[in-house]
């Protein structure tokens, strides 16, 4: 069973974010950049699929520019078996990388397709239902427990009223939560061994994909100062304060 893995490339999650003076979006400028923490849960689970036996090889593939082979790189050191970057320097919405991802699941026929439930730059939680989409192929998001058993794969899914268990015919589509799995650290011997692993370069063009962006950011916007809290004597006066100040009740 072959498995692909899309991880993206994002501003580290310790990193406090700053917006452009001018508002066109977040400075990324000498900013550590890290693989999109809900990706690197996908490529754990994929490696422990094949550390079961139950998966032959892990194929993680990037979009983006040049400096995404650093993340493919990473994502090889946690057991990837190669990579593959789709290089484009435009900017990528999530219709976009679905549809790149579409073409590589026609190339790659893997058996099963996991990513991260979203990107924690845009939040956009939509790739992998478009991929889906465009596949026309089952999915479970927000996966907590995968659990491949011959041509199904059965996963337990995160729900507002509790936990859902469903199974779903491959080849699939999942997206990763965070109780999935806790990713391993990666050691320095296997970031040497990733070095030498295969990673193959091709274009948005060579794969018959307009990546144009459809969507135009008008404004980018820190959040407002939050004030500082107040202490109330009595239950009296913080009934008063939201009823009238906040205006909550």
């Amino acid at each position: 069973m072959k498995v692909l893995v899309a991880v993206k490339r994002v501003v580290d999650y310790n990193v406090k974010v700053r917006v452009k003076s001018d508002g066109s979006g977040v400075d990324i400028a000498n900013v550590k950049m890290s693989m999109n923490p809900f990706d690197e849960i996908a490529v754990e689970e994929a490696v422990r699929l094949k550390e079961k036996g139950v998966v032959t090889e892990v194929v993680a593939v990037s979009c983006g520019d040049a400096k995404c082979q650093e993340t493919l790189r990473t994502a090889m050191a946690i057991g990837a078996d190669r990579g593959i970057l789709v290089e484009t320097t435009e900017e990528l919405q999530p219709l976009a990388v679905a549809k790149l991802l579409k073409a590589l699941v026609d190339k790659e026929q893997p058996q099963l397709i996991i990513l991260g439930k979203q990107a924690i730059d845009d939040d956009a939680n939509q790739t992998g239902q478009m991929l889906a989409a465009l596949g026309d192929l089952p999915q479970a998001t927000f996966a907590s427990t995968v659990e491949v058993s011959g041509d199904k794969v059965n996963v337990t899914r995160e729900v507002d009223g509790g936990l859902e268990t469903i199974s779903l015919s491959l080849p699939a589509v999942i997206t990763t939560d965070l109780r999935l799995n806790e990713p391993r650290y990666v050691t320095l011997p296997n970031i040497m061994k990733a070095k030498k692993k295969q990673l193959d370069t091709v274009k948005p063009e060579d794969l018959g994909v307009d990546v144009k962006s459809r969507l135009k950011t008008l404004k980018v916007s820190e959040p407002p100062k939050r004030g500082a809290g107040i202490k109330v004597p009595d239950v009296a006066t913080l009934v008063e304060k939201l009823k009238n100040e906040a205006k909550v009740i």
